[in-house]
This record gives C-alpha cells, sequence and structure tokens, in this order.
C-alpha cells in the first residue's frame, strides 16, 4: 500500500478540532462504515465530529454504531450549511469528486477548511489538500484502516468502530468474493473481528434481515430478466410502476444487479431503475474478468466507478435506455469475440 504523509494532515487534528466527514449520496456500506468508522477514532482524540450524509442510507445498515447521529444534509441543510462554514476539517471519504454529493457539493466547493480524501475509485480529482487514493484497495474501510494504523492512532479502533470498518469490507468485497480481495483484506478483516467486530452476526444483520417489498422486486426484475447470450450480457429493469406497487424502501433494490452474473457464460449485468420524480433512469453496472464497467459508464451513461462495478444515468426513457445500451454492448467487440 502506499499511503501519503500524513504529517500536514495530523497536524490539523487535535483536541477541539471542528471535523466534518462526509459520504457520497445514496451511502453504501463502504461509504458509511468508513464514515462511523473514522469519526469514531478522530472522537477518541478529542475533535468534535459530526458525520453529514446528503441523503439517507438503505434501512438495512440503521443499526451501525454511530448512525442514531448522523446528520442527513437534505433534511438538516441548514444546520449542516452553518457546519461546513465553521468545520476545521473535512474528509471526504468513498468518492473523489465533490459532485458525488448532490447539492451538498455546492458548500463543499465554497469551504475554507482542511479538506483530505480516502478513495479507491479511479480517476480522483484534485479538490483536496490531502488524497489518500488507491484503486488495488478492496474498500474505503480497508484504507481507513490502514491509515488509522500508519497515523499510530490504532488503539483507538474499539468494538464500534471495528463494526463500521468490518461492514465496509462485507459490502464492498460482496463478502469477500470479488477480485479485489486480497490477503491484506483478509488480515484486516481478522483484525477487525479480534477488535470486536461480530462478523456472523454483522452477515445477517446487512443480508438476513429483508423486507417483503425487497424480495418482490428481486422476483420481478428476474422475471423480466433479458439475456444477450452473444454479447454475455444480462438485463434487469425496474420501473416507476414496480417500485410504487411494492412501497419500496432506500436500500431495496440494492444487489439484485449481481444475480445476473450468477448466469453461466455471463460477463456484464446491468440493471436500469425508473426514478420518474427525479427525470432519471439510475444504472448499476457490474462485470467479471477484465471488461470494464467503469469506462462504460463513464463513456457513455454519466457515471463511473471500479473495473468491476460502476454506476451511472441516463435522462431518456426507460425503454430508450436500455435499447440504446443494447446497441452499445452489440457494437462491443471486446464482449462479443470468442474465447
Amino acid at each position: 500500500m502506499n499511503i501519503p504523509n500524513q504529517k500536514d494532515l495530523l497536524h490539523q487534528l487535535s483536541p477541539g478540532t471542528k471535523v466534518i466527514v462526509i459520504p457520497h449520496r445514496n451511502p453504501d456500506g463502504d461509504a458509511l462504515g468508513s464514515c462511523l468508522g473514522l469519526a469514531g477514532v478522530l472522537r477518541k482524540i478529542g475533535c468534535i465530529v459530526k458525520v453529514i450524509s446528503p441523503n439517507q442510507g438503505p434501512y438495512f445498515l440503521h443499526w451501525m454504531p454511530g448512525f442514531q447521529d448522523l446528520l442527513i444534509y437534505e433534511e438538516q441543510t441548514e444546520q449542516c450549511d452553518d457546519l461546513i462554514h465553521s468545520a476545521q476539517v473535512i474528509f471526504t471519504l468513498d468518492f473523489n469528486d465533490l459532485s458525488r454529493t448532490g447539492i451538498m457539493g455546492d458548500q463543499l466547493s465554497k469551504t475554507n477548511a482542511y479538506l483530505a480524501m480516502i478513495d479507491h475509485h479511479e480517476s480522483p480529482g484534485s479538490y483536496a489538500h490531502y488524497t489518500y487514493s488507491d484503486t488495488s484497495m478492496s474498500s474505503t474501510c480497508e484504507m481507513v484502516f490502514h491509515f488509522v494504523q500508519e497515523a499510530s492512532l490504532g488503539q483507538h479502533i474499539d468494538a464500534d468502530v471495528a463494526k463500521c470498518l468490518y461492514t465496509g469490507l462485507v459490502t464492498d468485497t460482496g463478502s469477500f468474493k470479488f477480485s479485489h480481495t486480497t490477503p491484506t483484506t483478509h488480515r484486516v478483516a481478522a483484525s477487525l473481528i479480534e477488535l470486536g467486530a461480530p462478523n456472523q452476526r454483522i452477515h445477517e444483520l446487512i443480508f438476513d434481515q429483508n423486507k417483503p417489498s425487497k424480495l418482490a422486486l428481486l422476483g420481478l426484475a428476474l422475471h423480466k430478466m433479458e439475456v444477450m447470450p452473444k454479447c454475455k450480457t444480462a438485463i434487469l429493469q425496474i420501473s416507476q410502476a414496480d417500485l410504487d406497487a411494492h412501497d419500496h424502501q432506500k436500500g431495496d433494490t440494492e444487489g439484485i444487479v449481481n444475480y445476473g452474473l450468477s448466469l453461466e457464460g455471463i460477463v456484464l449485468s446491468v440493471i436500469f431503475i425508473e426514478h420518474k420524480h427525479e427525470g432519471l433512469i439510475k444504472i448499476s453496472f457490474r462485470s467479471q474478468g477484465d471488461f470494464s464497467v467503469n469506462e462504460l459508464a463513464r463513456k457513455h451513461f454519466e457515471g463511473g466507478g471500479h473495473r468491476n462495478a460502476a454506476g451511472g444515468k441516463s435522462t431518456d426513457s426507460l425503454e430508450k435506455t436500455i435499447e440504446r445500451f443494447k446497441s452499445i454492448v452489440r457494437s462491443s467487440g471486446e464482449l462479443t469475440r470468442e474465447h
């Protein structure tokens, strides 16, 4: 691992320092886990810390230590703006472009605070005073663990911090099955378990607390799934009508895209989710092997992410977006060539 010199950043942190820690919009387990975990460590050294999320996280993460004190920018905008204005240090975790925070990005771009980025996505921006970017890492939570250890603050990782960081490892590695899971990732996971993260219980809380609405939407998506065998591609879709019919909650559609990759011979899986109130089709891409969905999302769908996991969006209708996607994959020599 290559952790940048922390001397200047650590010089900014002392008892009484006003610190804000921020995940990306629509935060997942890695975003919330890294923020809540780092916040816990910083409080131990006397910093005054607030975690501000651009919007609400999925229901299956509400159990996480510190979640009850989370501020939601969309719901508490004035209070959050005041905190951003007075902050001395702002950590941005699990994203590398301020646009990933939605409407919150405008306030962040005006801040006079010292900005620190810790992130593992490709193509990092240049807004931060301190940047720890490593695309080889399994998760931002793994990076936070290394960051804390390198800063000689490892003694402040208690059971609550360990629970948060372990959550990010589990979710961003697909329960340790994705390709960026390394021997070091497993060693970090072992350390967090030793420090008090109950690995079996955390897995249950994340994956085994489904609501009927989630299973209903999964069933609908699988029933409507379309396979393009020559392109090694699986297409899933959920319409606004589907969401409305099942009174969906944030988090209900998370992970559905991965089911496409369970089909024999499939290299690329994509799910299109219609959000008419936002005028958007939200898209999640997953791939196996060397096919880069990051490049696909950046080039065609105003998104990005990792080589094998990325997101994007479209302002076309659901039908037009899917047809455009099909045209793109049909013309992709990398997907259609025989191996």
